[in-house]
């Protein structure tokens, strides 16, 4: 049931103060604490938020070129920040305060800013609703954790850090004794925070847990999905602990990921990736597939069209430059334009128990790291699928088995360089889907951060060069 602004003002008789918050382009959490009576007197009209979360980067530089929305030109003006009411709950920690997230919008127009990752998920999901459907997602989270502060962090110039448990230990019920406090405090903290977790284990690698968020429809997920990562660092901190959804902390260790689940359900509350009884013996055309279907018509359209735009959204999905270096063979990540049934050796892995349990038919799309930005990576991955849908798209071959030459199939972007100038090319797939606008301002931003790295002096470089060039 949608809240009310009576149905808020009751919920915090007793408090006097409020916490907003909304998301960056790089998916961070950027806020203020407010009185209740500047809330409760901003809750309908909206606030003017400064507009420079959307002209820095992740450490608050500037972008050496300046983008549209935030700039000296405009003198950083004010955004409106939209209160969304149904985003109440309240914070895992003491006080427990009332919190809420915010939209951003343009000041010009009102509605949706471009670079606005909720505004963003918005959009393509009132375009879902014109079709008659609703996208429910889910979202798993690898991350290292560290016995360290932010304070030695910084010390240590980010070397040789202490992990906070040596060796290799996936799924292990011992390990997770030696923090038996932190690795319980992050799924209660979760669960008070309004995040349930389906499932948290010990993930393979020094100190890695891996937390699998419930199953909720996708606006929900992906709030969730990013408030996660807060509830984790603000947990880890009341332990000495500092975890971290860095994609590759180790060039020798496997990568952190951030696999997400999707699937469509119509207004009768029907899986409609789910196949039908009837649809059971009609097979596939043409010879290279198997004769018995395993997902939905609507559901293969779906998957042709996440296929057939795949490589030209993945900044949206590996923001990062480190994130790539994730995707390399021999470590149980994706590298190619694939899918297969039930193998976690391709980009989408499809999800079908058998018929009867039509609830649990999903696909898994596992290109994205633990560094992704949750409302991105849904909007773009919910778009694709939606244009396949409209275009009726065609699966382009068949699953991928152990046996399939990896030389056949289409490799995805090595780098944000080029996966940015992929993104951002005229006939990109993205700018159809997402809009000239979002696709402009995420690929300047990663043009930003790609140039940012070129001009970086790394410890690799030192290593290679300094004695021997």
């Amino acid at each position: 049931m949608p809240y009310t602004l009576a149905d808020i003002e009751r919920e915090l008789a007793n408090d006097d103060k409020v916490q907003l918050a909304g998301i960056d382009i790089d998916g961070i959490l950027r806020g203020k604490i407010v009185t209740k009576a500047k809330f409760l007197s901003v809750a309908k009209s909206g606030l003017g938020f400064c507009s420079v979360i959307f002209g820095w980067d992740m450490h608050d530089a500037t972008y050496r070129t300046e983008l549209s929305i935030s700039n000296l030109g405009n003198g950083y003006r004010d955004i409106l920040a939209r209160i969304d009411l149904d985003s109440y709950r309240r914070t895992h920690s003491a006080p427990h305060l009332p919190f809420f997230l915010v939209t951003f919008l343009d000041p010009d127009t009102n509605e949706g800013l471009c670079a606005c990752p909720r505004a963003t998920l918005q959009r393509v999901c009132a375009e879902l609703e014109k079709e008659g459907y609703e996208a429910l997602a889910g979202a798993e989270y690898e991350y290292f954790n560290f016995a360290e502060t932010p304070e030695s962090l910084h010390a240590k110039n980010f070397n040789n850090l202490k992990a906070m448990t040596e060796g290799m230990h996936g799924y292990s019920l011992l390990r997770p004794e030696v923090n038996k406090q932190y690795f319980l405090d992050i799924f209660d903290n979760c669960a008070k925070f309004g995040i349930p977790i389906e499932g948290h284990h010990t993930e393979t690698g020094p100190g890695v847990y891996e937390s699998a968020l419930a199953y909720q429809p996708v606006q929900r997920m992906a709030d969730n999905a990013t408030l996660f990562k807060h509830v984790a660092k603000s947990t880890g901190l009341a332990h000495g602990v500092l975890p971290t959804f860095m994609a590759k902390p180790y060039a020798d260790q496997p990568g952190c990921s951030g696999h997400v689940h999707i699937s469509l359900r119509d207004k009768s509350g029907r899986n409609v990736f789910a196949v039908e009884e009837g649809e059971m013996d009609k097979g596939r055309e043409g010879a290279q597939y198997e004769d018995t279907k395993r997902i939905s018509q609507v559901a293969e359209s779906f998957l042709a069209g996440v296929l057939d735009g795949l490589p030209d959204i993945m900044p949206c999905l590996v923001p990062t430059v480190n994130g790539y270096k994730r995707l390399v063979e021999s470590y149980w990540a994706p590298t190619t334009v694939s899918y297969a049934y039930e193998s976690r050796l391709a980009s989408v892995r499809i999800i079908s128990p058998p018929l009867g349990d039509a609830k649990s038919t999903r696909l898994e799309v596992r290109v994205p790291g633990a560094d992704m930005n949750p409302h991105l990576t849904f909007s773009a991955l919910l778009a694709l699928g939606l244009r396949g849908i409209r275009q009726r798209l065609s699966l382009p071959c068949a699953p991928i088995s152990p046996r399939t030459p990896p030389a056949s199939l289409a490799r995805l972007p090595r780098s944000l360089e080029h996966a940015t100038e992929r993104m951002l090319r005229r006939e990109s797939v993205a700018r159809e889907v997402l809009g000239d606008e979002t696709v402009e301002h995420l690929g300047r931003t990663r043009e930003n951060e790609w140039m940012l790295f070129s001009e970086a002096v790394t410890d690799w470089e030192r290593r290679r060069y300094f004695e021997l060039a």
